[in-house]
């Protein structure tokens, strides 16, 4: 049996005829770059994040580079982040000058530990991204208070996460004062390239993202500030809108999922060896991530047996060559070193077959069986 990661062809035949006919509408219009689709798609994806504005943009990693360049983080500034992300989460503060600081996570939740946040700030912290992993939130209220507390901006880095809700039922990004998405086509709602958004309940810092989105231009030809083109495409746009429809459905799927890997793996008499991630409400499963031993020899058995899994994300960030700058050492942070070390993602996707997740969770036993 073959178990891929991920597998977008299927997602794709089901809505084929409805996404060719909302490209064939961009095509028709000839209008490419922002335009109404982007508009309508902002007005959706706002109302879906329970957010009073939406910017589309060009990437998640832009999304998380505009929210900063809106609070005018720059030399001399500190953001402190989660060292166990996409290296997007730290790459962006770097970029702008700033100087990326980082605290360790909470093991249970690879969110970042908002108790070693508040111990890493600085006078100099002049914003805090908690980082949504894996699509389960941070905890927002603590870092929500953490931020009133200190006048400290939160920026949400939801990449992974839109759609997914706090133990108050919040919606992700729409706590903090900016939420970042990424619409990578590997995302719970994913597009034909990169594409991505932020979202903001302030009018005056989401007229300022949408203004550094378009080179800082209002009118055209007239810049107020230094931007950049970080725009979103119409075609992007519209095929967004029509999977947009389809999303809670989609997570529904991997919450299922999630489930029956759990009585699975018990069934199995795995629970001791393998560490599940923890089902709380308003997780998605962006990823279905395990913690288990002899993690490489796992994956190379899995791969043997044509299971595709993947490793998020097996070098923490403060231990990157690019960042050996910032005096980080071996052993900072061991929380997010031993993520680093142990941590494997399976298949979750919504339309895997109950006998692909017996396949997966059964060559896990053969593996440990051995």
């Amino acid at each position: 049996m073959n178990v891929p990661l991920l597998d977008l062809k299927i997602q794709y035949a089901a809505l084929r005829d409805e996404i060719r006919a909302a490209m064939d509408r961009v095509c028709d219009s000839q209008h490419f770059i922002l335009g109404p689709e982007v508009t309508a798609l902002e007005q959706e994806v706002a109302a879906y994040c329970e957010a009073n504005h939406a910017v589309g943009l060009s990437s998640g990693t832009d999304a998380l580079l505009v929210a900063l360049m809106a609070l005018d983080v720059g030399p001399g500034d500190e953001v402190l982040t989660s060292p166990y992300s996409f290296f997007a989460t730290a790459g962006v503060i770097a970029r702008l000058g700033a100087r990326p600081v980082f605290a360790d996570i909470d093991p249970l939740t690879f969110n970042l530990d908002p108790q070693a946040a508040a111990a890493a700030l600085t006078p100099r912290t002049k914003a805090i991204i908690p980082v949504h992993l894996f699509g389960r939130c941070a905890d927002l209220e603590a870092f929500k208070d953490l931020g009133e507390s200190q006048g400290i901006a939160i920026v949400e880095d939801a990449a992974q996460a839109i759609g997914a809700r706090d133990d108050k039922s919040r919606s992700a990004g729409s706590v903090g004062l900016i939420g970042c998405f990424s619409f990578f086509p590997s995302k719970n709602l994913g597009a034909f390239g990169d594409a991505g958004m932020v979202v903001a309940n302030d009018d005056a810092v989401a007229e300022r993202m949408r203004l550094l989105r378009v080179h800082g231009a209002k009118p055209k030809y007239h810049h107020r500030v230094v931007g950049g083109n970080f725009r979103l495409d119409a075609l992007q746009a519209a095929i967004l809108r029509v999977k947009l429809q389809h999303l809670d459905r989609w997570t529904a799927g991997r919450r299922s999922n999630a489930d029956l890997y759990r009585r699975l793996f018990l069934q199995a008499g795995l629970t001791d060896l393998v560490t599940l991630p923890e089902d709380v409400p308003g997780h998605i499963y962006n990823q279905f991530v395990l913690r288990v031993p002899e993690r490489d020899r796992l994956q190379a058995f899995l791969a043997e047996h044509h299971v595709g899994t993947e490793v998020y994300y097996p070098g923490a960030l403060h231990l990157q060559e690019c960042f050996t700058g910032l005096g980080y050492r071996p052993g900072d942070f061991p929380n997010a070193e031993a993520a680093a070390r142990d941590s494997v993602a399976i298949p979750i996707y919504p339309e895997l077959t109950d006998a692909q997740q017996e396949y997966v969770v059964a060559r896990i036993g053969e593996f440990y069986r051995r």
